[in-house]
């Protein structure tokens, strides 16, 4: 591999990362500049606290790159990120058992218009009363724009199983959020 590590596939570049350190070191850069926002917008979004979301997202790489030692093939890299990422949310969830504050959560996009901003947020604090299952579910499809199939894999559960969870995640977010939503129509 020369230095235009950009060229490279996913698998190219995940089989670089058991190299000599300046060659794996590369790798793991073109690979982090590749899913680093995709992985850290997830770890925000399930989180919903950006200090706890960054330790994940740092210990999200930091296993994936240990098991870039021990795992020989992996077909698909994103895949790989965000199912690390999701274990390691769901063990800090059950190790942590508190709750979460909205007012720390911080709303990862920026609009200009001021309705679509606070409908952002409300959305934002809509999911912070979701279990995590719902929540989870929603993420990845709404925001991460995965198919319900890759996140079936994700999951480790059925594609109906997925689909029912989406849609859960919707209606209690419309539930949640009637009352705004009805004053915000008023105004």
């Amino acid at each position: 591999m020369g230095r235009t590590f950009g060229k490279y596939s996913d698998m190219e570049l995940y089989k670089a990362l058991r190299d000599k350190k300046p060659m794996a070191e590369a790798a793991f850069s073109e690979l982090y500049s590749r899913y680093a926002q995709r992985v850290f917008a997830y770890c925000l979004r399930v989180m919903g606290n950006h200090d706890d979301a960054q330790d994940i997202f740092q210990e999200t790489y930091l296993k994936f790159y240990n098991n870039a030692q021990s795992l020989d093939v992996v077909d698909n890299i994103p895949g790989l990120l965000l199912t690390i990422a999701r274990n390691l949310c769901l063990n800090h969830k059950r190790d942590k058992r508190t709750n979460y504050n909205i007012d720390d959560y911080q709303v990862s996009s920026v609009e200009t218009d001021y309705e679509k901003k606070e409908l952002l947020e409300l959305i934002s604090m809509a999911l912070e009363l979701l279990d995590f299952e719902y929540r989870e579910a929603f993420v990845l499809r709404q925001y991460q724009g995965l198919s319900y199939k890759e996140i079936s894999k994700i999951c480790g559960i059925s594609v109906s199983a997925i689909k029912n969870r989406v849609w859960r995640a919707k209606e209690q977010i419309k539930e949640i959020l009637s009352p705004y939503l009805k004053e915000m129509s008023n105004n």
